[in-house]
């Protein structure tokens, strides 16, 4: 007898692939705009309008919010530890912790989303965990290099830069409406408070917000809460 050939009618598995990475990568690009402009308290069913495709497909790629940020900043998470370890080969000590906090002082200022990721609790989410391990003992050799150098002050550890970063995200917040450069300013305020006695302080960038930049930025703060 004859073998009978099979025809298969199911469809090819290459095609759906790639057209499931197309809509992965929609919903990705589309959340991480959504993070950049209002922050990661969104919905995916914000993620999905924005993205022009279905919630179900959303959900289907990502079974939660969570995994839809991890998803987006586990990037952005890399490439801060990559500044770290950057830094790390200027042969200026003070220059490279400069640079770097400069560096992800304005990564926050372009999302809002990062500074929300950055200042949350790792519990759960495996993946910005893992970077972080890596970030901090780079983010460590740049303190200690500096204090070696006579730059910083000797009492800085790394949970200083820390808090100084989440000041700064405060700052970036508040001044984002009328000046979003104007937080250079305030970092320059901050590092100048970290430098070891003695050594020189440079002028300070731009200037301070006038009055009617502080009540426009005061009412815009006060929408955003209420």
């Amino acid at each position: 007898m004859a073998e009978s050939t099979i025809v298969s009618t199911a469809p090819a598995a290459r095609p759906l692939r790639a057209d499931a990475e197309r809509n992965r990568r929609k919903i990705l690009d589309a959340a991480m705009e959504l993070f950049a402009s209002r922050g990661i308290d969104i919905t995916l069913d914000d993620v999905a309008r924005h993205a022009k495709v279905g919630v179900g497909t959303v959900y289907r790629r990502f079974t939660c919010k969570q995994e839809l940020v991890d998803g987006v900043f586990e990037q952005s998470m890399d490439q801060i530890a990559e500044a770290a370890e950057a830094a790390l080969r200027r042969e200026d000590p003070w220059a490279a912790l400069v640079d770097f906090i400069g560096l992800t002082s304005e990564w926050m200022s372009l999302s809002r989303g990062l500074g929300d990721v950055f200042f949350t609790t790792d519990e759960g989410r495996e993946q910005v965990a893992c970077a972080r391990q890596r970030i901090t003992p780079a983010i460590q050799q740049l303190v200690d290099r500096a204090k070696d150098a006579g730059a910083l002050r000797p009492e800085i550890q790394v949970n200083d830069l820390f808090a100084v970063s989440c000041m700064l995200d405060a700052v970036i917040d508040f001044n984002r409406p009328v000046s979003p450069e104007t937080w250079r300013r305030y970092l320059a305020l901050v590092l100048d408070g970290m430098r070891a006695d003695g050594t020189a302080r440079e002028p300070l960038p731009l200037a301070p917000l006038t009055d009617e930049q502080v009540e426009v930025a005061k009412s815009a703060r006060a929408r955003a809460r209420g």
